[in-house]
């Protein structure tokens, strides 16, 4: 096909042949290896074309790779020979360590090895150039660390125009308006050429320079056809350690944020969120749904099962005999049917056995268990910052979901006290005997600062603190908009630092407005039982498509104040005729994680109908939102 349409295009411009030589064009697997030579069963021209490609790989010097690599994150290209050439990739910056990260899956993507397979050749050549369009994400992910630092060593310049158009991360333009894809996918594209000269010194690491194009299609196809490289106006990114990130990022406040302490340190064990691999299957919104599929499901054979609950094909870590083998074995009374943090003010239940590869595919029993038996809170935290903000965090208390706050990014759970085990099985006693998952050496540190003495549990001796207080703190700072601004960089990259209190008053005030946060996220507040909303229209109470209408007026008697001037206002409606009336547009817009909860939550429950508890729970959910809101103003007046 690409001989054809190569002999289409000369023809249109009036080139004509002068002997039968062919297009230097070789069908082959780009990402295997040169083979001495190939035997095959198929007709000789195919082995001819073969050895010829062969030939191509493992003779002839390659001065110029172009092209647009196929995106594919579970990619099924695992050939040892690129493979091989993969772990260049997988190393932390310097080369020497290994990455150091947990689940660096997406280095594995297929448009990461056609970078790798470009670079190989490239290398082997010593000079020359790559060029590629393909997504934007490896420019500054910290996971792909490792990967930059060896481009950096390779090439002598790097230059990275940033198409962006993700609408993954619901990407906008700097001024706020929309920004599109210049494809028709979800991915941020970039065009990267890499050039190699062959003069720089061999520890030198190549210079990057990186220009953002914001804005919709039309406009980016118009400046990419009037622009060259030459007349972009790049900057120069300066190479940065330890992420060498390849976009402009402002580290300007690097100094101040490394004085707090690291919040995986603070806690001293915690792990990912569960995975069942099968949410529709193993997660139900009332106990009874759980039962019924659980029973239904072992009484008749896998394929039937795989069928009736939509199971489709088995994993290497989630397969229906292994999860029907858990059940005969567990069910109902050695697990546990319960309730789980599921997603922001939205409570599921499950039966959970703990086993690994099992009804759940991970279910992280080693936290988690710190669940079942006993009262826990938990921090949960994303490492990395995917979302549409980097503000990723939320409490719960009950086994937690990966996602709980982010479907890009899987949060890790920090329970704030640990049960003991009984010598017998791997389950947790009944027991008041908790300790508190801190780090004594950091939380002596609040002591210094503070003047208080620390307990294990909360005591009504004056001049004490216990950990519930060091939580509320640390989600009191994380919920400070000067924090999150100032910060927003490292928010991104890591688990965040929280600074040391200042002092004791400054300590006392933020504990307080935090201990309000928390009893708010865990409806657990006195203040989400006074409704700022009303139901007032009879109906069937079938979720269609929830809308917000916007209120260009404020009813008498019904304004609600919110420091100074009353908020806009306006009706959340469930379908055509049914609706919430008097919602803030705060609390319709708020972002935790990467959810809106006022709306997320109506769009979860499409096509079902809303019982009294639920229209009951959503109008606390508004409580809770819009006062987060009012909360983290408060937190903003405290010097932190």
């Amino acid at each position: 096909m690409a001989h054809l349409k190569m002999d289409m295009l000369l023809t249109e411009t009036g080139y004509k042949p002068t002997d039968d030589q062919r297009f230097r064009i070789f069908l082959t697997n780009s990402l295997e290896e040169a083979h001495p030579d190939t035997q095959t069963l198929f007709s000789s021209w195919l082995s001819d074309e073969a050895d010829q490609a062969n030939a191509i790989k493992r003779d002839s010097p390659v001065m110029v790779v172009i092209g647009n690599p196929p995106y594919s994150g579970e990619s099924s290209n695992k050939g040892e020979w690129i493979m091989n050439l993969m772990e260049d990739y997988k190393k932390e910056p310097g080369g020497k360590e290994k990455l150091k990260e947990r689940n660096p899956k997406w280095i594995n993507d297929d448009y990461v090895k056609f970078i790798r397979f470009g670079q190989h050749f490239i290398d082997k050549n010593g000079e020359g150039i790559l060029a590629f369009i393909n997504p934007h994400g490896f420019l500054d992910s910290p996971t792909f660390r490792g990967m930059r630092w060896n481009l950096l060593q390779s090439f002598d310049k790097i230059y990275t125009l940033d198409l962006h158009g993700n609408s993954t991360k619901k990407e906008i333009s700097q001024d706020g308006s929309i920004d599109q894809n210049v494809f028709d996918i979800m991915q941020g594209v970039s065009i990267n050429i890499f050039i190699k000269t062959g003069e720089k010194k061999k520890n030198e690491l190549g210079k990057v320079y990186h220009y953002d194009l914001f804005g919709k299609r039309d406009l980016k196809y118009d400046f990419l056809v009037k622009n060259t490289l030459k007349t972009i106006n790049y900057i120069e990114i300066p190479n940065t350690e330890p992420m060498y990130f390849m976009v402009k990022k402002n580290f300007e406040a690097e100094f101040e944020y490394k004085k707090g302490f690291e919040l995986e340190k603070l806690f001293t064990i915690n792990s990912l969120g569960f995975v069942t691999a099968r949410d529709h299957f193993t997660i139900h919104d009332n106990a009874q749904s759980v039962k019924n599929t659980i029973e239904g499901f072992l009484n008749i054979d896998n394929e039937s099962a795989r069928i009736k609950y939509n199971l489709g094909k088995d994993v290497r870590d989630w397969q229906v005999n292994l999860a029907r083998k858990d059940l005969e074995k567990n069910y109902p009374n050695k697990g546990i049917l319960t309730k789980i943090s599921y997603r922001p003010f939205d409570e599921k239940y499950t039966f959970y056995t703990g086993n690994s590869k099992g009804f759940y595919c991970y279910p992280r029993n080693e936290i988690m268990k710190h669940f079942l038996h006993g009262n826990n809170i938990a921090l949960n935290l994303c490492k990395i910052g995917r979302s549409v903000n980097s503000h990723v965090y939320f409490l719960s208390n009950k086994i937690t979901d990966k996602n709980l706050v982010s479907s890009l990014d899987s949060v890790n759970t920090f329970p704030l006290y640990l049960y003991p085990e009984s010598n017998s099985q791997q389950i947790i006693l009944d027991s008041k005997e908790r300790v508190p998952n801190l780090n004594m050496e950091l939380v002596q540190k609040f002591s210094d600062a503070t003047g208080l003495t620390f307990t294990n549990e909360k005591e009504a001796t004056p001049n004490t603190f216990a950990p519930i207080d060091i939580l509320d703190y640390i989600y009191a700072v994380l919920h400070s908009p000067t924090y999150r601004e100032t910060y927003k960089e490292f928010l991104k990259i890591d688990f965040p630092r929280v600074p040391t209190p200042l002092d004791h008053d400054g300590f006392i005030k933020l504990v307080k407005l935090g201990s309000e946060l928390r009893q708010l996220h865990l409806l657990e507040s006195a203040e989400v039982e006074n409704y700022i909303t009303e139901y007032p229209e009879d109906g069937e109470n079938i979720v269609g498509k929830p809308k917000y209408v916007d209120r260009n007026f404020v009813m008498e008697n019904n304004t609600i104040t919110h420091n100074d001037p009353p908020y806009p206002m306006g009706r959340v409606y469930i379908n055509e005729t049914q609706y919430f009336e008097n919602v803030p547009e705060t609390a319709w817009n708020f972002y935790i994680g990467g959810y809106q909860p006022a709306q997320k939550w109506l769009k979860d429950r499409k096509d079902r109908e809303l019982s009294f508890d639920d229209i009951f729970h959503y109008q606390k959910m508004i409580v809770a939102l819009f006062e987060t809101d009012r909360i983290m103003k408060e937190i903003d007046k405290i010097e932190i």
